[in-house]
């Protein structure tokens, strides 16, 4: 499953949950974890903590995300850093493991962390980092799960300022913030870049009506044509799921029931690792019954660098 490192602000992330770096008593602290309590209204947050009262290091527990866009917020607490010398990497990689077990779980299908540990509790971020990785990908050989690492100061993560600007240009020309207004018997689309007029509800109506009553063949389905391509492409099935960066099992699973429901992210994951062009990807997207959305900015990323031709498989 996709993995990846992003400089941002995790309180604003559009994902379902997010990771707090919490200490053992839950309560609100600084760094990001007040910002996450703040952000996700502290009073409300501190209550269903306090409803918890304890977390061990290396554990994980759960709160609503109240306020945030994140559905929820996974708490872990990393370990204090003692020069390396009482278990602090095992019980590192137990925090990202235990969260990311808790997420599954959970049911949730995206999840953000924080590097945990690496602010006051002192963990070097070298090393920090380093744990991060290899817990995260090791959890991602065996779950179906989309995570990003979000890491905040610039020594930890570097994005080259050249690309930044392309990807930035890119998301001005393409992006669409839609917020759907239903007011009066009328649905409203507001576009900021564009006036768009209101479609009565009768108007909707009637063109579901006009449609025709008699439906054609179905076409294929996701798995259907990804075998299909992979045929055509002449891949062994492991260069696929090693390039696509999922499991073997995942991937028998998809291959074994024609009508396998797979996830956003593994669908261009396999549209990706094929080769294919974007309006391939985007068909191969649509039998899975997903799209890029010209309102999601990380939507509008993957489909820059689809078109760029940017991808390395590593």
């Amino acid at each position: 499953m996709p993995f990846s490192i992003i400089r941002d602000d995790i309180t604003r992330l559009e994902t379902d949950c997010i990771v707090n770096a919490a200490n053992n008593r839950l309560k609100q602290g600084g760094g990001v974890c007040g910002a996450i309590f703040r952000a996700a209204d502290a009073k409300k947050l501190q209550a269903a903590c306090d409803a918890i009262g304890f977390c061990e290091t290396g554990d994980a527990v759960l709160t609503p995300g109240f306020d945030l866009t994140a559905k929820a917020i996974i708490h872990t607490v990393g370990p204090v850093w003692q020069g390396g010398m009482r278990d602090e990497e095992n019980l590192l990689r137990r925090c990202y493991w235990s969260s990311l077990e808790l997420a599954a779980d959970s049911g949730f299908e995206s999840v953000a962390f924080p590097l945990i540990s690496s602010g006051i509790y002192g963990y070097p971020k070298d090393q920090a980092l380093q744990v991060a990785v290899s817990a995260i990908r090791s959890f991602l050989k065996t779950h179906d799960l989309m995570v990003s690492l979000v890491v905040f100061d610039r020594s930890a993560f570097e994005l080259a300022g050249s690309l930044a600007d392309d990807i930035q240009s890119y998301i001005d020309d393409h992006y669409v913030d839609l917020n759907r207004v239903v007011r009066s018997g009328q649905v409203r689309f507001g576009c900021p870049r564009r006036k768009c007029s209101p479609g009565s509800l009768e108007d909707i109506r009637i063109a579901e009506e006009s449609l025709p009553l008699k439906l054609t063949q179905p076409a294929e389905t996701f798995s259907e044509l990804l075998l299909k391509w992979i045929d055509e492409k002449g891949l062994e099935d492991s260069t696929v799921y090693k390039r696509a960066n999922i499991d073997r099992r995942l991937f028998s699973k998809i291959r074994s029931n024609k009508d396998y429901r797979v996830s956003k992210p593994t669908a261009l994951a396999l549209g990706i690792a094929l080769g294919l062009e974007r309006p391939e990807i985007i068909d191969l997207l649509a039998r899975a019954g997903y799209a890029l959305s010209p309102s999601s900015k990380s939507d509008i990323i993957i489909d820059y660098f689809i078109r760029q031709k940017k991808i390395r498989y590593f």
